[in-house]
């Protein structure tokens, strides 16, 4: 199973960006799609994730600005990311927690992509 993460880029402050993120591969079902972040020198942290009967969490810095969405015909999750500070700067990664055709549980991460946030 591979993810796929697009969308990455510059934007300045206030703007907006999607990333999406595909899955392909031995997949049975895909439960759990999300985004994490990390930036130099910090740890990765949850960004925003949505079950595979649409419940959604968010990080509290990201409540009210971002909207994670997912279409499960297509195994691809979504990040739609508004009023984008300089904070938000990190590379973003997708995970997956996906039942492989051969009924094995796994966990997926993407390859990351960079998104900037500056003027």
């Amino acid at each position: 199973v591979q993810l796929q993460a697009f969308g990455g880029g510059l934007v300045q402050p206030g703007g907006s960006l999607k990333l999406s993120c595909a899955a392909s591969g031995s997949i049975g079902s895909i439960n759990t799609m999300g985004w994490y972040r990390q930036a130099p020198g910090k740890q990765r942290e949850l960004v925003a994730r949505v079950t595979s009967g649409g419940s959604r969490n968010y990080a509290d810095s990201v409540k009210g600005r971002f909207t994670i969405s997912r279409d499960n015909a297509k195994n691809t999750v979504y990040l739609q990311m508004n009023s984008l500070k300089p904070e938000d700067t990190s590379v973003y990664y997708c995970n997956a927690d996906v039942r492989t055709t051969s009924w094995a549980l796994m966990n997926y991460w993407g390859q990351g992509t960079q998104v900037t946030v500056s003027s």
